[in-house]
């Protein structure tokens, strides 16, 4: 296993934040996260919520703007967030440099098609390669939860249904919760999948919600959407996804905030609320 370079070290509310680089196997490159250690760490084993970032991020972004830390302090979380993709000089980009695919725009999956099969394997880094670092690297109790924001709430719900016995709970903010049915998703998962729509329904939090149904009716989930939010229409539709909770019988918290957009003054505001709904359930 790699071993980790620290970047940066700050101090926060009596914890540190600091910031790693790797040289990883699952993308085949040097790969950068973030991780919040509270002041607990230093007399016990704490738990760890995952934080996946949206189209556009990288590991910082989080870190920088949500002010996450006074609450993650208080509540002994350990937090950690990767970047968004692969990154490099033998990373391939979007040739038209889109801002929605390529670089900063990994979608958490497996690429299946050249050229992005090779590095594109944000999946197997965030669920199998990173928690191993982490646990290996820091005073962890073994539980786990995850969350994340647009692109990231798509991966935080896709990957924790998908596993829903390492999760304690999940929880999003405007999430792409049906990627095969809108445009981001449909770009991304047949550029990095190819044109079988069959292999786009393992990362479609819509579709995995009813064929796994009988797995997450126990799985705390937590999904929080701002009302002014100007991709809600076309992009995010959760009303997809409350519709298949709702057949299925598997239990959504909904929040709707009514005036919040997509931005991270939105995620800021709420960011307490999501920090205490995961540590309910990590620490029961």
């Amino acid at each position: 296993m790699a071993e980790l370079k620290q970047l940066s070290e700050h101090l926060s509310f009596g914890g540190r934040q600091l910031r790693f680089e790797h040289e990883a196997e699952s993308t085949q490159c040097s790969m950068t996260f973030s991780v919040f250690l509270p002041p607990q760490v230093e007399t016990q084993a704490c738990p760890v919520l995952y934080w996946l970032s949206g189209l556009t991020c990288s590991d910082e972004n989080f870190v920088q703007k949500s002010g996450f830390q006074s609450k993650a302090a208080k509540l002994g979380l350990i937090v950690v967030a990767p970047d968004t993709s692969p990154r490099g000089d033998d990373v391939p980009d979007d040739p038209e440099a889109a801002w929605d695919f390529g670089l900063a725009a990994g979608f958490y999956l497996n690429a299946t098609q050249a050229p992005w099969n090779k590095h594109y394997r944000m999946y197997d880094y965030c669920v199998q390669e990173l928690p191993a670092l982490i646990e290996k690297h820091f005073s962890t109790n073994g539980r786990r939860a995850i969350s994340g924001h647009s692109m990231g709430g798509h991966g935080a719900l896709s990957i924790a249904f998908k596993h829903a016995d390492k999760y304690c709970s999940v929880s999003a903010f405007a999430p792409i919760v049906a990627p095969s049915q809108v445009p981001w998703g449909q770009k991304a998962l047949k550029g990095y999948l190819g044109d079988d729509e069959l292999s786009w329904q393992d990362y479609d939090s819509n579709l995995l919600l009813a064929s796994r149904a009988e797995s997450l009716q126990q799985l705390p989930i937590l999904i929080d959407q701002g009302g002014a939010d100007n991709f809600l229409t076309e992009q995010l539709k959760p009303e997809c996804l409350l519709a298949a909770a709702e057949t299925n019988d598997v239990q959504i918290d909904y929040r709707l905030r009514e005036g919040y957009d997509h931005s991270y003054f939105y995620i800021a505001s709420f960011i307490d609320e999501h920090l205490e709904f995961h540590a309910v359930h990590l620490n029961s």
